[in-house]
């Protein structure tokens, strides 16, 4: 039984979604880890991870403007507002989605699905530099 810790930083540029999934595979690869559970977490209150197709970019799209209509940027409707429009509809949609997420490898694999790929969801507009712990557990 091991564990490996690996810090991703991410810097995004806008509300929008950006895969990382080649990334975690290249760390798995490199560490040539084999069968356990990676946990993702990201360590922000206004972005989240999530899971989600990557073949059609339409899909991003559109979850970016279903969010957007479930909070939208409107200081009218919040009390939060100290770092602008986008501050309490990001951590509204953050609190919708997840922090962390836990995957497992098998064969030195993710058990993702066909069109299935890992997404960090900016809900913030401004740049913002953001850190992806994965913590594996496994052989």
């Amino acid at each position: 039984m091991k564990q490996k810790f690996y810090n991703l930083e991410i810097t995004t540029n806008g509300h929008k979604l950006y895969e990382f999934t080649d990334s975690t595979l290249a760390w798995i690869n490199k560490f040539d880890l084999r069968n356990g559970i990676i946990n993702l977490s990201i360590q922000h209150t206004s972005a989240s991870i999530i899971i989600q197709e990557n073949a059609d970019p339409d899909v991003q799209k559109d979850l970016i403007k279903y969010f957007d209509k479930l909070a939208p940027m409107n200081t009218s409707l919040y009390s939060h507002t100290t770092e602008g429009k986008d501050d309490m509809p990001a951590h509204i949609k953050a609190a919708l989605t997840n922090n962390q997420i836990s995957l497992s490898l098998k064969d030195g694999a993710l058990l993702l699905g066909t069109w299935q790929g890992i997404f960090l969801f900016e809900h913030r507009i401004q740049t913002q530099k953001r850190t992806i712990i994965h913590h594996f557990i496994g052989e």
